[in-house]
């Protein structure tokens, strides 16, 4: 049984008009420093993707995940971080694998043989790249705002994330979460366990309704852990996109921009969404060969590949220090103190 959860329900999370981008960048560019470095989280409106492209792209997603099982392996998880993964991912908040299933796309090299073949999926690949395309676009302009923001040149990080190479690293993240019993018990129980990203910038989409989305603020160094223990609900309107800060823009801010665990909490109580859950992640991740370091340089400078290589060591880290204390509890039966996963 899992524990209760504390809400921070007066916790507001800005909403960011990209109207009229050009002449108003230093007004947004003003707005979205003081959310990353107060929030950490953030949602835009105005970005100029339709709600038409957005829902095209659900359908595509949806259209994905409804193959059969054998189908889906044919495109199979590699570890370029691209292909499909059923139930796999584990969070160290947890030690339990998360209720989903997902399919991650890039541009070049990685997806080489990772593509759904249009003999079960006529014009997948197609309609993929198009929207990524116009996630990138909107990301461009964030960036723009975030470069300006810690006094870099406005295409600092446009040029540290260019999609033309063919080792580009941003990753679109097609979603599935299962439909889930309807036991409003009051317990809580995950979807995707708590997490922070470990890239750069994410922008998602979620269908209006789909709830079960939610943020916990409060990170003060990228080099810690960070967990906090009160939740705020996100809920977004139908052509609403949320943005979080990642690990890595944390680390390149100085830790001036907080990088925010969340999760995708299951339903528990009466009001909450019980059904699937689809949702759509665009993580801006730089490239390998890009140095990173802070205009402080309150951290070692290191390469985009170096990044990753220490995020996922210290991902690791953190699970295997977490399943020994499941097992150590498990041996003394003492109940578990981490919330339960579904």
């Amino acid at each position: 049984m899992g524990e209760k959860t504390r809400y921070n329900n007066d916790r507001k999370i800005p909403k960011i008009s990209l109207r009229d981008f050009d002449s108003r960048v230093d007004e947004i560019t003003a707005e979205i420093v003081n959310a990353a470095e107060n929030v950490g989280f953030f949602s835009i409106t105005d970005h100029g993707i339709s709600i038409e492209e957005i829902e095209d792209m659900f359908d595509n997603s949806q259209r994905f995940f409804a193959l059969p099982s054998d189908v889906k392996a044919t495109v199979p998880w590699s570890p370029n971080n691209v292909g499909w993964e059923f139930k796999s991912q584990v969070r160290p908040s947890t030690g339990a694998a998360d209720q989903k299933e997902s399919y991650q796309l890039q541009y070049g090299d990685n997806m080489k043989g990772i593509w759904i073949s249009d003999e079960y999926l006529p014009g997948f690949k197609e309609r993929s790249l198009q929207f990524m395309h116009r996630m990138q676009e909107v990301s461009d302009r964030l960036m723009l705002c975030i470069a300006r923001g810690l006094g870099f040149p406005d295409d600092y990080f446009v040029k540290a994330h260019d999609i033309t190479r063919p080792d580009s690293q941003n990753v679109c993240r097609l979603l599935h979460y299962f439909e889930t019993p309807k036991t409003a018990d009051g317990a809580v129980w995950h979807r995707a366990g708590a997490h922070a990203d470990w890239s750069f910038l994410t922008v998602l989409f979620q269908r209006e309704g789909q709830s079960g989305l939610e943020i916990c603020p409060g990170r003060e160094a990228v080099t810690e852990f960070g967990l906090g223990d009160e939740w705020t609900k996100v809920d977004l309107k139908a052509g609403e996109a949320i943005c979080n800060i990642g690990d890595c823009l944390m680390s390149w801010s100085d830790d001036r921009f907080k990088s925010t665990f969340h999760r995708v909490k299951a339903p528990s109580e009466e009001g909450d969404f019980f059904g699937e859950r689809y949702s759509i992640a665009y993580f801006n991740q730089p490239l390998k060969d890009v140095i990173i370091q802070g205009p402080k340089k309150k951290y070692p400078a290191r390469t985009g590949d170096e990044n990753n290589k220490v995020a996922m060591q210290r991902h690791f880290a953190a699970l295997k220090a977490k399943l020994e204390e499941q097992k150590t509890e498990k041996a003394l039966g003492a109940a578990p103190t981490v919330e339960a996963t579904a």
